[in-house]
């Protein structure tokens, strides 16, 4: 008969949340925690990841807490020279390895059971068959499941004779071929074309495939140390100002633009989509080199030597090869209350940062009495898909902070966090500096959450 368990929390999922909130949790209390999860290692997406996929966020402010990720060096080559590295797809799975292997599980606290599914009710379903019940006070699960090419199959029609390999093999493909087509527009799609050009496929032989254009963050305005403190500063002045000044949706991303605060690829394409993607200006000047983009909407068909979108067809070499990059990432869920009786929702509470968001729930859950205190300091930040999610992850987020700028013992908490990125800013200034910043915060979100709410309104 298989055995139960009894534990404090119960977190399905060893990914990016699930660890960063087991390792707050277990560094501020005494609970005892059982991590359940599919995969035989630790790391959720990041185990079916591409080989050359690296984070678009400097390693600083990734991963848990209590455990730095790099060596928080600045790059000295390649399109992210000049900024702090960002650790590559096979650091990042050995960064949270070590997590589970040399922090958690010496703790004693904390149990692991990898290649094993949550079925519901209190139920698991172990690796090697047997069903366990499991007694736990919380039930802790990732809201929104991240879902990355090599996850599922291409979403469109795929003829016989035609080759089409998420970017995981990219790498591997052996024969040149005559034309590399990428398909889709975000963040994997990016990386899969800057990756063909680094390797000596020539832009003249890379269409790409863009159903939408997006608008991504400037990885200059998103940098740790001293040396970026004033740029981090005014990029987030510029935001509040532009919202401030702004008649409109169309004005306020033209404001967002010319403050550097959103770029885009293609500066004459209106973009429908914002991800929380991050390039560096090296990043985009790359990608301009593509000139063959193809915005004919969504690839329906792919047969020999033709292609077929929304919009039309369009012929293609016959020696081709079809990257698929169009997993949709983040799912479409709607937020939900984080804390809700036997059940924890791990969301983000920070505008892209679901890591730093997942330790604050812990922190949260660990410090505050109640689950309408505890509530009331973590409300969700969705996802974004479009443009408008912009505004409608500021709002909440600024109410967040509001929230944590009136509690000192909050405050301080959020201060000292490594995966805070205002925690890097207000870390290399003086204390005078510091609480000019977080005064000019909290003086001017309320105003900004009006106009920001106003601006909304006006979509309809």
């Amino acid at each position: 008969m298989a055995e139960d368990i009894d534990v404090d929390y119960l977190v399905v999922g060893a990914g990016a949340m699930g660890l960063a909130f087991t390792d707050t949790l277990v560094d501020e209390s005494d609970a005892t925690v059982l991590v359940v999860d599919r995969n035989d290692r630790p790391g959720g997406h990041w185990t079916a990841a591409y080989p050359f996929v690296r984070l678009h966020q400097p390693s600083a402010y990734y991963g848990v807490n209590s455990r730095r990720l790099g060596e928080d060096r600045i790059d000295e080559t390649g399109v992210n020279a000049g900024y702090y590295e960002l650790a590559s797809g096979a650091e990042v799975g050995e960064y949270f390895d070590a997590v589970m292997h040399a922090h958690l599980l010496p703790t004693g606290r904390v149990r692991y059971l990898p290649r094993s599914e949550y079925l519901g009710d209190g139920r698991v379903r172990t690796s090697g068959g047997d069903t366990v019940r499991v007694r736990a006070r919380r039930v802790v699960t990732s809201h929104t499941e991240i879902v990355v090419p090599s996850m599922r199959p291409p979403g469109y029609d795929v003829a016989d004779g035609v080759d089409v390999v998420a970017p995981n093999l990219l790498p591997d493909v052996g024969a040149s071929r005559d034309r590399y087509v990428v398909v889709g527009a975000g963040k994997t799609a990016m990386d899969s074309c800057l990756w063909l050009l680094r390797n000596g496929i020539g832009p003249e032989r890379v269409t790409w495939v863009k159903p939408r254009e997006s608008w991504v963050l400037d990885r200059a305005t998103i940098q740790p140390g001293r040396q970026f403190a004033s740029a981090v500063m005014r990029d987030t002045a510029n935001q509040l100002t532009a919202v401030r000044d702004a008649e409109s949706l169309p004005d306020l991303f033209d404001r967002l633009e010319a403050g550097g605060c959103l770029q885009r690829v293609d500066t004459s394409v209106d973009p429908t989509m914002y991800r929380c993607a991050i390039l560096s200006q090296a990043e985009l000047a790359e990608l301009r080199r593509i000139t063959d983009v193809v915005r004919m909407g969504r690839i329906r068909s792919v047969e020999p030597g033709r292609m077929t979108l929304d919009g039309g067809t369009r012929d293609v070499a016959d020696s081709v090869l079809y990257i698929d990059c169009t997993a949709d990432g983040l799912g479409g869920e709607s937020p939900t209350a984080v804390f809700d009786g036997e059940q924890i929702a791990l969301q983000t509470v920070r505008t892209c940062q679901p890591a730093f968001s997942a330790a604050v729930i812990a922190h949260v859950e660990a410090t505050y009495p109640d689950d309408e205190t505890r509530n009331a300091y973590c409300e969700p930040v969705p996802y974004p898909h479009v443009p408008t999610d912009w505004l409608r992850m500021m709002l909440p987020f600024n109410r967040n902070q509001l929230r944590w700028f009136s509690d000192p013992d909050m405050l301080a908490w959020v201060d000292r966090a490594r995966l805070n990125a205002l925690h890097h800013v207000t870390a290399n200034v003086s204390m005078r500096a510091r609480e000019r910043i977080i005064s000019m915060l909290t003086s001017q979100l309320p105003g900004v959450n009006d106009k920001l709410e106003e601006l909304l309104a006006s979509e309809g």
